[in-house]
């Protein structure tokens, strides 16, 4: 008779904004998952959220800590590579929450020792399962554009007055590059792989701010000819689509954002009815039946595209089952540290003013 595998002991280290919104639900929600301790130096809002869940406030201890199988790192920034490393030295499976890292040196160290000890890394790359992503991917895909040419994604944002924390402040891994760059990088990677060339201006723009606060990147394809835009900013008080895709048959428009986020800090538990719906269309202006060489200026209607219901859980449940032998590690750590290069050559394109090759110093 099979049996169903022992639960997966799972340590969270850090209950701040992201691993109290996304992290700790969504463990919670995948069977085979059990949160069985999390670090935080407010026992009191863990207990009160998560009422039974063990708490350990050395951050060092939990990511060491017997018993348990799978390590996630949601802390700032600065601190992933040290904790990561301690968890990985203790014979722990690990995920980190995006960036991977600070530096590109500190992602080849973890995704070298995890080769060299068998252990599972992965990045919480979860936007890979927003619903707009998954149906522009499809689309894609399907060919209903023909061969993308232009792709610009966007996460326009409106938080005109610096704040006083550690995302705005001047440091390592602080800033909106560091923020918003992974998912936006990722996404383009997992559609088009890795750029030929890469040109960026990051900025901080708003009065008082110390940290970058606008991002403008491209990334140049030779083989076939293609620009990504990626952009991001705190400034837009009218946000531009989402996604804007555009083929030699025909292009796709998305408007806003996916809803996963803002219904986890609803308090949705994740699976609930209408988790990851949204029932705004994505529109797709088709030229499919238009001869090559015709005047495609002549007016015609955008259809209608239901968007895919997105779901993070797929991430977590992902994570299970490799640690189990029976799937793939739903992000692997040498993905990720692509994501990582990407970046790094955009900062270094940014402080020199110059185009740089992916490859190049």
């Amino acid at each position: 008779m099979n049996t169903a595998p022992p639960d997966l002991n799972v340590a969270l280290i850090g209950h701040g904004y992201v691993g109290r919104t996304f992290h700790a639900p969504l463990i919670r929600s995948v069977p085979g998952l059990k949160l069985a301790l999390i670090a935080s130096s407010d026992a009191g809002a863990v207990q009160a959220a998560w009422p039974g869940v063990p708490v350990e406030a050395d951050y060092l201890a939990a990511a060491q800590a017997p018993g348990i199988d799978l390590v996630v790192i949601a802390t700032p920034n600065d601190s992933h590579h040290p904790l990561a490393r301690a968890a990985l030295l203790a014979g722990k499976a690990v995920v980190i929450d995006k960036p991977f890292t600070v530096t590109l040196d500190e992602a080849q160290d973890l995704v070298d020792l995890a080769h060299e000890r068998g252990q599972l890394l992965s990045v919480f790359h979860n936007r890979r399962w927003d619903g707009d992503f998954l149906t522009v991917a499809q689309q894609i895909r399907s060919g209903a554009i023909g061969e993308v040419r232009e792709f610009v994604s966007r996460f326009d944002r409106f938080d005109p007055t610096p704040r006083d924390r550690w995302r705005e402040r001047p440091g390592p891994g602080s800033g909106l590059w560091y923020d918003l760059g992974p998912h936006l990088v990722d996404q383009a990677l997992c559609l088009f792989g890795a750029p030929d060339r890469i040109g960026a201006d990051l900025a901080a723009l708003r009065d008082g701010s110390d940290a970058v606060d606008y991002a403008q990147v491209t990334l140049f394809y030779e083989q076939p000819r293609r620009r990504i835009t990626l952009h991001c900013t705190r400034l837009a008080a009218l946000p531009g689509a989402r996604f804007e895709i555009h083929g030699q048959l025909g292009s796709l428009a998305c408007h806003g954002l996916d809803t996963q986020e803002d219904q986890l800090k609803a308090g949705m538990a994740p699976g609930a009815d209408g988790w990851g719906d949204d029932p705004r269309p994505i529109s797709w202006m088709d030229w499919r039946d238009v001869a090559q060489g015709a005047n495609t200026r002549v007016e015609r209607a955008a259809t209608a595209l239901p968007r895919l219901a997105g779901d993070y859980r797929h991430y977590y449940a992902g994570i299970r089952d490799a640690l189990h032998g029976v799937g793939p590690n739903p992000v692997p750590a040498e993905q990720a540290l692509l994501t990582m290069r990407v970046m790094d050559v955009a900062m270094r394109s940014s402080e020199r003013g110059q185009t740089l090759a992916l490859g190049g110093g």
